[in-house]
């Protein structure tokens, strides 16, 4: 069936600013499905609130709208468009709930407006608890024995007949948000009440728990005549009990078995057949008695979802840009394999390797918050390995968490106390897979670890291998002894030299030396959909160590940039849109754009934005012999925030030229010390300060700047264990905590200006001019993290002496730095003093938001001077803003329920919308202003 030729201009729904349960895979599918639409000549409408995001540019969609996700808004655009059709099915679980409001309130009949890609009935069977119980059994299925409740006594009696434990689902929420178990009578009260208050609609699922059994999702896709195929089968590594956004999950299926596979795969058909007038992506989950076999549906998602990004990355076959050409009317079998171009859509994705997804969490963010997983998300992130085997995966996975682990375990953060062990085990938390491979070191009987985690023996086997093969290790203690043979099969195990340097307890450099010695190097191996039975065409990478390498290298000039790495607090999706930004620009100056990162829910990851793609922890060792293999002109390293700044000064000493501003002057604005010196050379205020290695000397430091004082690490990102205190045993406490999770790190401290205002500046500097891009006002005082602070573009209460200064000091920073690229520096003005708080040489969170704001390709410049091809007079810049925009964090505080709320130097919000005003009057700024003391806190 070809296309729907009535429908001209379609209408994307996004979901919003970043929370906990969804972030940045949205943003991914949002501006996939906008591209695939343009491809077929349709007029593409967007709106959303996130103003970090890659769907939200003009290089997306033709018409955006920066609006609140309310249905007027909605209505809004729907005056000023002629819209023929709305695809509500991009923007998660946001977009769903606004699609049934607006289609409550007759919008979309009064607009005669199509919805594509699923419909209301389909969107209410698969939101409504009992609406899909009843429906599945109907099918022929079996669910969990539930009852729904809508009241606080209905709920009381469904526990009774039901029994504990059980589990409690409040519908139409996102990422387990109310839910949770219920092991004993006495905790089902509290319980029940947060479920209710939870849910929009009031209503619960209390549920039989069916704690211990194995864990599915299937994700597939489903045209107009009913064709649907399985594009992944996911299987979760952690057991039911474990939110599957929150579980290390792997793909293909490695314990299934193929009559249970063949079961699931036709229930999960059936499922989505049934599912009314809907073609589109669609999420099934199942789970599975690991005694009996026995197969029970938990939920379906009529939509692209969190693991629609992982089975696209995973399969290389791109389901949201399938999704929406399916959505207008085409069918499977009419569209070509975007990875082969030779084959058509309808067909199956066959994996000849392995890919283990591990989420990553920010606890350390919230302050007394449990660390135990349950049914509520709980992670802010995930990263994504390939491998050729499941353990070379796994460890390949460890290495892209950022979290400063060489691997799974041997990096000096074993733990040694079996008891202690034992209790992490019982209970499911972030650090589960560490201590499972510590217990089995420590000789936990398998079957042990397998009773207290529910995890399937295949992995614990497959984990013992690795603890067999550090024993072995154990035997040498010089590098040089190392045989081929053995030291080739550590590296297909995926130990990192680092890791194999540890066991040994020599430098890692003697056994990397040792590894090209023996010629033992990575190979690359492509992504192709169909394990290598047809010829590919797509650019999309892993490495692994096999004897042939499918990466080829032309003789193009290229350019690498390292991207961000997984989604944390402090350094979120803004990154991924710089990147994006970068590679366009990139390749429209002639280079080969080259892409490495290991999110799979970003932009930058999708096989058609960068020339060519590597699927690889953003970690030296990976990183080198990618150079190595490509011989860049240089490496971007100013687009991917910390995680690729922090590789720099390994750069600098390997002679790896950095393209824009040098290592050096990088590092001294990172270096507070003499960053302070510089300003000093050049008449600039700052805080008095001190740099220290222990207590003493951080003591001896803030009795001579005095109280309050700031204390933080260097080199950190998100105010991480940064704090204010006001004594000398505050101070300690302070110190001693930073050198217990940081260690060998610089201890700064500043003085603190009470009641500053605070204000920022992103610029861009070509060596010859600087172009201030925004001057933004934050609208809580100095003391909160920028992160955390409202702020307003431009700034509406400091003086006009005040701003000429700040972009005074600007330049004469930007030129002493010899900055080639972007800066953000920050200031506190106290008394119309200016001083500078600190500078970062980069692209900063701020820098999207200042780029939608004023409708500039900021990125697209910045990235064109760092290759030194233009500069700054080369372009047109015309800003366009009436009024004010405010950047408003957001927060995940409903997650953890019982930490401190207190808004500080250290960041805690997950994500920002942008809104605008057009008046200080506005309702909404006042209120923000009348609260601006509200979270401020020592």
């Amino acid at each position: 069936m070809p296309k729907d030729t009535s429908i001209k201009s379609v209408l994307i729904i996004g979901s919003g600013p970043i929370i906990i349960g969804q972030a940045c895979e949205f943003d991914y599918s949002g501006s996939q499905a906008s591209r695939s639409l343009r491809e077929e000549g349709i007029e593409v409408t967007l709106i959303n609130s996130n103003p970090a995001t890659i769907m939200t540019d003009p290089v997306t969609a033709d018409h955006v709208y920066l609006l609140p996700l309310t249905v007027e808004s909605i209505i809004q655009v729907l005056e000023e468009r002629q819209i023929d059709a709305v695809l509500p099915t991009m923007g998660g679980q946001t977009a769903l709930n606004l699609a049934i409001e607006a289609g409550k309130r007759g919008v979309w009949e009064k607009y005669d407006i199509k919805l594509i890609g699923v419909d209301l009935d389909a969107i209410e069977l698969a939101e409504n608890r009992e609406a899909f119980k009843e429906h599945v059994v109907s099918l022929g299925m079996k669910v969990a024995h539930s009852r729904i409740a809508n009241s606080f006594l209905e709920g009381m009696e469904a526990a009774q007949e039901i029994g504990f434990p059980l589990v409690i689902r409040p519908s139409y929420t996102l990422g387990g948000t109310g839910g949770g178990f219920v092991m004993k009578e006495e905790e089902f009260s509290a319980a029940l009440r947060r479920g209710l208050e939870a849910s929009p609609t009031h209503e619960v699922l209390v549920e039989q728990a069916v704690l211990g059994w194995k864990e599915y999702e299937l994700e597939l896709l489903r045209d107009a005549d009913d064709n649907v195929v399985i594009i992944c089968t996911v299987e979760n590594l952690d057991p039911m009990g474990v939110h599957t956004g929150d579980s290390i999950t792997v793909a293909p299926a490695m314990t299934l078995s193929d009559t249970c596979y063949q079961q699931m795969r036709n229930e999960a058909i059936v499922m989505m057949r049934s599912l009314g007038n809907f073609a589109g992506g669609c999420n099934v989950q199942f789970a599975q008695n690991p005694e009996t076999e026995e197969l029970i549906a938990i939920e379906i998602n009529p939509r692209v979802s969190r693991s629609s990004a992982l089975a696209s990355k995973a399969t290389g076959y791109p389901i949201a840009k399938i999704a929406a050409k399916l959505a207008i009317g085409y069918t499977l079998g009419e569209l070509k394999n975007q990875i082969t171009k030779t084959t058509s859509a309808y067909f199956e994705p066959a994996l000849d390797y392995v890919i283990v997804k591990m989420p990553r969490w920010n606890f350390a963010k919230f302050h007394g918050s449990d660390h135990t997983l349950g049914l509520q998300m709980k992670s802010v992130g995930e990263v994504m390995a390939i491998g050729r085997t499941f353990i070379e995966a796994l460890q390949k996975a460890c290495q892209s968490q950022e979290n400063n682990r060489m691997g799974l375990g041997a990096d000096k953060k074993e733990w040694i106390k079996t008891e202690d062990i034992l209790k992490r085990l019982e209970k499911p938390s972030d650090d589960r897979i560490y201590r499972l491979k510590d217990a089995l070191r420590l000789g936990v009987p398998k079957n042990t670890i397998q009773k207290l985690t529910g995890i399937d023996m295949w992995y614990i086997k497959q984990i013992e291998q690795l603890v067999k093969a550090e024993q072995e290790l154990m035997r040498y203690n010089v590098a040089d002894d190392l045989s081929e043979d053995f030291l080739r099969q550590l590296k297909t195990m995926g130990y990192s030299d680092a890791q194999i340097a540890w066991v040994m307890r020599i430098e890692e450099e003697h056994v990397t030396k040792r590894r090209k010695e023996l010629n033992i190097r990575r190979t690359y191996k492509m992504v192709d959909t169909c394990a290598a039975e047809f010829e590919a065409q797509t650019p999309y990478f892993y490495s692994t160590f096999d004897t042939e390498n499918e990466s080829i290298v032309t003789d193009k000039k290229k350019i690498i940039v390292l991207g961000s790495g997984p989604n944390r607090i402090g350094q979120g999706i803004e990154f991924d849109y710089c990147c994006v930004h970068g590679i366009l620009a990139i390749k429209e100056a002639g280079y080969e754009a080259i892409m490495v990162n290991c999110n799979p829910e970003t932009v930058s990851t999708d096989f058609d934005i960068a020339d060519k793609l590597y699927f690889e922890p953003v970690f030296w060792e990976h990183i080198e012999e990618i150079i190595e293999l490509e011989k860049p002109e240089g490496v971007i390293v100013q687009l991917g925030g910390q995680t690729a700044l922090k590789l720099a000064e390994k750069f600098h000493k390997k002679g790896i030229k950095i393209i824009g501003t040098s290592f050096k002057h990088m590092d001294i604005a990172e270096d507070r010390g003499v960053f302070s010196d510089l300003l000093k050379t050049l008449d600039i205020p700052y805080p008095k300060y001190g740099s220290a290695q222990n207590a003493d000397e951080a003591l001896e430091i803030a009795n001579r700047v005095t109280y309050p004082v700031l204390v933080r690490p260097s080199y950190v990102l998100g105010g991480q264990r940064m704090r204010i205190v006001i004594n000398n045993d505050e101070l300690e406490k302070q110190v001693l905590s930073i050198i217990k999770h940081i260690p060998n790190n610089k201890i700064l401290i500043d003085q603190f200006l009470e009641r500053a205002k605070e204000a920022e500046i992103d610029a861009i500097c070509d060596g010859d001019d600087v172009h201030i891009m925004g001057i933004m006002e934050h609208v809580e005082p100095a003391g909160i993290h920028s992160g955390d602070s409202s702020a307003l573009l431009p700034t509406y209460s400091l003086s006009d002496q005040v701003i000429e200064t700040m972009k005074e000091y600007t330049r004469r920073i930007a030129f002493a730095l010899q900055i080639k690229g972007l800066i953000n520096i920050q200031f506190a003005i106290k008394d119309e003093q200016v001083y500078v708080i600190e500078a970062n040489p980069r692209a900063s969170r701020t820098t999207p938001f200042i780029a939608k704001a004023y409708k500039v390709p900021y990125l697209n410049i910045a990235t064109h001077v760092m290759l030194g091809n233009k500069k700054i007079k080369d372009f047109k810049i015309d800003k366009k803003l009436n009024g004010y925009a405010i950047k408003v964090p957001v927060f995940s505080f409903n997650k953890f329920p019982n930490v401190d709320k207190q808004l500080g130097p250290e960041m805690k919000s997950t994500g920002e919308a942008i809104r605008f005003i057009d008046d200080l009057t506005d309702p909404f700024f006042r209120e923000l202003e009348r609260n601006r003391y509200m979270y401020l806190y020592r």
